[in-house]
């Protein structure tokens, strides 16, 4: 069990944003355990072809051989992420991380496991053989994550903005408590169900809260009180990530109000933002929003404001509709 005890500045600190680091790093244990992670078999086929070609198997192998199934993750390899942080910035910070912090964050990870001959390698020389580990990132992320980064971006910044809007209306303690069912808030600290064994004074830090589709069935903290405080939880309705964009085939709805505007009613069972339906729908913002337009004009989307974004929503007529049309 996990205790993360909180003062009013770390309640305060509470922070959500998305990593494309986390999403890169943790992949990889999709790939080690398919089963698991059956969600992703879609995206898990293409990138086992993309591992297979050996010019990106040499370059991905110290990540390749540093994440293994059931491996904790040092610290300084997943660190916590500001909003808006994109990939290149992350791995600058990954490759800046002082040798002793490496060392430290490395020997965190063996009390269950010991390090395999690459972790033994990077403890043993961690300023020779970061930088190794950090273009393997990178060339991982461009060739498996990034194709698909619009579609993963857009599930996550959907999550960010739906947890905001309850952190607001919630307060902390529900908030966390909504988060996932291994969370719950007692006094001044979140207890976590998870099988370590951790007591952490945030210190006044705050907290960051990425979401992320590889994480599986568990929140997933920082190993070291020390590391800025993080916690990876797993994302709203990952099951849609691999679906195929547009309307269902034959959809009886298209043929009614046309395709694109069925297309965003099938995407607002829950609250999005125009930039993240046209990811998610392939349109560009300026046709998501004519007809985002036209649909609140017949009274099917609501819109509604959560801090600097606008989210649209379907009404209880198009539920009625997209349930009639689903065959419901």
């Amino acid at each position: 069990m996990s205790e993360l005890r909180f003062s009013l500045a770390d309640v305060a600190g509470v922070r959500l944003a998305v990593s494309p680091v986390n999403e890169t790093v943790m992949s990889m244990w999709a790939l080690a355990s398919p089963i698991r992670y059956a969600v992703h078999l879609p995206w898990i086929d293409l990138a086992r072809v993309t591992l297979r070609r050996p010019e990106v198997a040499d370059r991905v192998g110290p990540l390749t051989h540093l994440v293994e199934r059931g491996r904790w993750l040092p610290d300084f390899l997943t660190p916590a992420a500001r909003p808006n942080v994109e990939m290149a910035e992350q791995l600058d910070q990954i490759a800046a991380t002082p040798p002793a912090v490496v060392v430290q964050d490395l020997l965190a990870t063996t009390p269950r496991r010991p390090l395999n001959p690459f972790g033994q390698a990077l403890l043993a020389d961690p300023g020779g053989l970061l930088p190794h580990l950090v273009d393997a990132v990178r060339v991982w992320y461009d060739e498996a994550i990034a194709p698909d980064w619009p579609r993963m971006r857009a599930l996550l910044d959907a999550d960010v903005a739906y947890r905001a809007a309850q952190l607001a209306e919630s307060g902390a303690g529900r908030f966390f408590e909504q988060l996932h069912p291994s969370l719950r808030w007692h006094g001044d600290r979140v207890i976590s169900d998870d099988t370590f064994e951790r007591d952490f004074d945030l210190r006044g830090r705050g907290l960051a809260l990425n979401p992320t589709v590889f994480s599986g069935r568990n929140v997933l903290w920082n190993l070291l009180e020390d590391s800025l405080p993080a916690g990876a939880y797993p994302v709203r309705a990952v099951g849609t990530l691999w679906e195929a964009t547009g309307t269902p085939p034959g959809d009886p709805l298209a043929r009614v109000i046309g395709p694109g505007r069925a297309a965003l009613l099938h995407r607002l069972d829950t609250a999005t933002t125009t930039t993240d339906l046209a990811r998610l729908t392939g349109m560009s913002a300026g046709n998501v929003s004519q007809h985002l337009a036209a649909l609140r004009a017949a009274g099917l989307v609501h819109r509604s404001r959560q801090g600097r974004h606008v989210l649209y929503r379907n009404s209880d007529a198009a539920s009625v509709l997209l349930r009639a049309s689903r065959g419901g």
